[in-house]
């Protein structure tokens, strides 16, 4: 099958860094993450995504550790019909946390709030390649 090239936008930290962004829709609605190699799962903010869900529907999960602390409490919800780009995922279980602090940082750069990361689950099981030369993200099907 076929790779589905993705845009994605080089985000500047003013001198701190770079992240990539990439636009998702869910329940038809547009979102951004973070694409994230260092993250193991993709993790979705929780205040954000109980907007579009019921709270019923998160499973209770465990501490996890990472985003700078050893303790934070963790669930997990199943998403159906997520969209990256025009890439299609029918189900993907993704870790539900509190990522404020990274909203709470690019608030402070005026830039939007994101929903969460895109992880090395998902960068795994479609075969993922980044091209930042290009700004592209290619995924397939296995």
């Amino acid at each position: 099958m076929p790779k589905k090239s993705i845009p994605l936008t080089l985000l500047d930290l003013n001198g701190n860094g770079f992240h990539l962004l990439v636009n998702i829709k869910l329940f038809n609605k547009k979102f951004k993450l973070v694409v994230d190699t260092g993250a193991s799962k993709t993790a979705f903010d929780k205040t954000l995504l109980l907007e579009l869900i019921h709270e019923k529907e998160l499973k209770s999960g465990h501490l996890t550790t990472g985003l700078g602390t050893n303790n934070m409490e963790s669930f997990t919800a199943e998403i159906a019909d997520l969209y990256i780009g025009k890439f299609h995922v029918p189900q993907l279980e993704v870790a539900v946390l509190d990522l404020s602090a990274i909203n709470i940082a690019y608030q402070k750069l005026e830039i939007a709030p994101v929903l969460g990361v895109l992880g090395g689950d998902v960068l795994v099981e479609f075969g993922a390649v980044i091209d930042y030369g290009k700004g592209k993200l290619s995924l397939k099907r296995n």
